[in-house]
């Protein structure tokens, strides 16, 4: 039982190693065995049983310390590929990220793979347990919608080996493919100010989502850069529903003067917008202009019909997949931003006179 005594000793700092770091490097730092370390960082359910919580803990911590870099060819040929691609999505209720994934589902299927989803529900503890899963069918690579911007857990998961893109949402240098957001909050912005407004709010978004971070940097440093800058009380964060958008408006008109237009960073922020507006006898695009973001299909349908940046949903996905596949067969990894378009409409169409 030697593999169980080198487990049971306690692990050492971690220090400088000289040329590329392996998994015998951090199996030396953390007194385990070479094969207990690769089955923590390549996350099979072996792994977990044969190492406590805090001992994985303690090799991914390691695998970062030393800038371990797993070798994805070789990792491809020590196991037999599944053609499984594990997504991992906010809510597959929300209707842009349903939208992606069907991109993400129709390329997996061109490529020769089938795919696994599972909602994380922006929770940390839940995506956790669900990628274990995910990693329990021995998915051969993974699509994660949810990254937070810190980009942590997308570290943390680097460690296991397993090559991965995201779509939707940035984290750091991480390969990715997501919408120009910081040109769809710029071509809000332009609209907006070319139409003559001044006193504008924003519906932000999650505080944690780069999407909604990014068009709303790009928005408010429009009208910075124009001698306008956005008060800090007038840029609200708010979930990208209809419930969200509907308070963050709440709170934008209750400023005395209220915003003469509004920006939300999600269209069904920009509904909920929308029904507060004539809540309180207001008019979009007569009385307070409202734009959104994405462009879904019910945008152009509305009562008032909403102008909106669209996103290239679909493509995200799509192209998602193509970029996951072509690192797996050796090639760079990449952030590719793919263009929005704005479609203007009636909620935000009309010549504006006010100040």
């Amino acid at each position: 039982m030697r593999g169980a005594g080198r487990q049971e000793a306690a692990d050492p700092a971690p220090r400088a190693t000289a040329g590329r770091a392996t998994l015998k490097t951090i199996a030396e730092l953390t007194g385990l065995h070479v094969s207990t370390v690769s089955r923590v960082l390549n996350g099979t359910t072996s792994g977990a049983r044969a190492a406590s919580a805090a001992t994985a803990e303690r090799v991914r911590q390691v695998a970062r310390e030393v800038g371990y870099v797993p070798d994805i060819q070789a990792a491809g040929l020590r196991r037999q590929s599944t053609r499984l691609l594990g997504v991992m999505m906010a809510r597959l209720t929300d209707q842009v990220l349903a939208s992606i994934y069907e991109g993400v589902e129709r390329a997996a299927t061109r490529h020769g793979f089938h795919t696994m989803v599972s909602n994380s529900w922006d929770d940390p503890a839940t995506r956790q347990a669900h990628v274990e899963m995910l990693l329990s069918r021995r998915v051969d690579a993974m699509i994660f919608g949810d990254a937070h911007v810190d980009g942590a857990f997308v570290a943390d998961f680097a460690a296991y080996g397993v090559p991965f893109v995201l779509v939707n949402r940035r984290a750091a240098d991480h390969p990715s493919v997501t919408c120009d957001d910081l040109l769809g909050g710029r071509l809000a912005a332009e609209h907006l100010y070319t139409l003559g407004h001044r006193r504008v709010g924003v519906v932000a978004g999650l505080p944690y989502a780069a999407n909604g971070i990014d068009r709303t940097a790009a928005f408010t440093r429009y009208f910075a850069e124009r001698g306008h800058p956005v008060p800090g009380h007038r840029v609200v964060h708010a979930s990208f529903d209809a419930a969200g958008g509907a308070l963050a408006a709440e709170r934008l008109l209750a400023d005395d003067p209220h915003p003469s237009a509004i920006f939300a960073v999600s269209d069904f922020a920009a509904i909920g917008v929308l029904g507060v507006l004539r809540e309180r006898g207001l008019r979009a695009g007569r009385d307070v202009a409202v734009v959104g973001f994405n462009d879904v299909p019910i945008a152009a349908q509305l009562t008032i019909p909403l102008s909106s940046v669209r996103s290239p949903m679909e493509q995200v996905g799509a192209q998602g997949v193509d970029l996951l596949v072509r690192m797996m067969r050796g090639g760079e990894p990449e952030r590719v931003t793919l263009p929005p378009e704005l479609q203007v409409r009636e909620s935000s169409a009309r010549p504006y006179t006010g100040g």
